[in-house]
């Protein structure tokens, strides 16, 4: 019966509810101690992307963690950072990608990435396997990047590499028709605004790179998730509709499918997540999906205010991927 009974976590006093809890780390938060090398990799598809590394040095790790962002995020936001940070400090090598779109430099391809797709993230998996001696390979996400990795674990168990041992996600939308209407609320206008502002800007760059594929003529029309999802994301990548989508990319549909101990931490005062992402029943009969819901800690939030920067969402994850025993 793998529900986590309490959380650990507590915030700082000064970060008093779930929207200060949510903004002041995706804001103000700095992580300079992490260097990357970047890898750009091309896809059977003609497309490419872009893999940052922070390995070990002096040294051949045989342990990888793949950290995956959230929406409209990459390698660079000092979540993945610290992510990334904490495990170096335990010897793990670490690779955060970028999804198609999200490095710098728009992809090549009419498609981009979206909260389902989880062919690129077994590419991924697959392209570090062979890239070094590594024995041990663990999956970490954030939000969207949760839910690909949690769909990729149980959508096909059997396709999951033997060497991808446990994963650790955090604010993760599992039921997206759910959290796209959450996210809309009013109290929740200012989060949508930003994520929409971000991707009319690339369905603008798509336009001109592609001439003719893409029309962006009622693109500012588009006021919420279900609209632009049903205008743009679900037929660029196979999707009769925005419910469509929902549907098949959603991961709590996969948990139960899942065979590897996985953690999936979500906070009870997450502004995006509305009641149905949180599997508490799944994860009471499952012998692998370890559900912990703290009380507080907003949306990829987590902050613990510690000396050395550290959030819990990263002592947490670093605690359950080297237990002897998860919990």
């Amino acid at each position: 019966m793998p529900l986590v009974a309490k959380s650990a976590y507590q915030p700082p006093f000064y970060m008093f509810n779930g929207h200060v809890q949510t903004i002041v780390p995706s804001l103000w938060r700095s992580v300079p101690d992490v260097q990357y090398q970047r890898e750009r990799v091309e896809t059977e598809d003609g497309d490419f992307l872009d893999l940052d590394w922070s390995r070990l040095p002096h040294t051949k790790s045989d342990t990888l963690a793949i950290v995956s962002h959230g929406l409209e995020g990459d390698a660079g936001r000092p979540y993945v950072r610290g992510m990334v940070r904490a495990l170096n400090k335990v010897g793990f090598d670490a690779l955060a990608w970028n999804y198609r779109s999200c490095s710098g430099e728009m992809n090549r391809l009419l498609r981009s990435y979206h909260l389902g797709d989880t062919d690129d993230l077994d590419f991924v998996v697959r392209h570090a396997l062979g890239t070094g001696p590594y024995q041990h390979v663990y999956l970490t996400g954030f939000s969207a990047g949760g839910n690909v990795t949690l769909k990729y674990l149980g959508e096909n168990p059997d396709r999951v590499p033997k060497q991808v041992e446990r994963a650790a996600v955090f604010s993760v939308p599992t039921d997206l028709k759910s959290s796209s209407h959450q996210i809309s609320r009013p109290e929740n206008r200012i989060y949508l605004y930003r994520f929409l502002k971000s991707l009319r800007a690339k369905m603008r760059q798509k336009a001109e790179l592609l001439p003719g594929q893409v029309d962006v003529l009622d693109l500012d029309e588009l006021s919420d998730f279900p609209q632009f999802d049903d205008r743009f994301t679900a037929p660029m990548h196979g999707f009769k509709s925005a419910d469509d989508y929902y549907e098949h990319a959603s991961s709590g549909r996969y948990l139960a499918n899942i065979r590897i101990p996985t953690l999936l931490v979500n906070a009870e005062n997450d502004p995006f997540l509305p009641p149905s992402c949180f599997p508490r029943d799944l994860a009471a009969q499952s012998s692998f999906v370890f559900l912990e819901t703290p009380p507080e800690g907003g949306h990829v939030g987590f902050a613990e205010g510690t000396p050395d920067g550290e959030y819990y969402s990263e002592r947490r994850a670093v605690e359950f991927l080297t237990a002897e025993v998860p919990a």
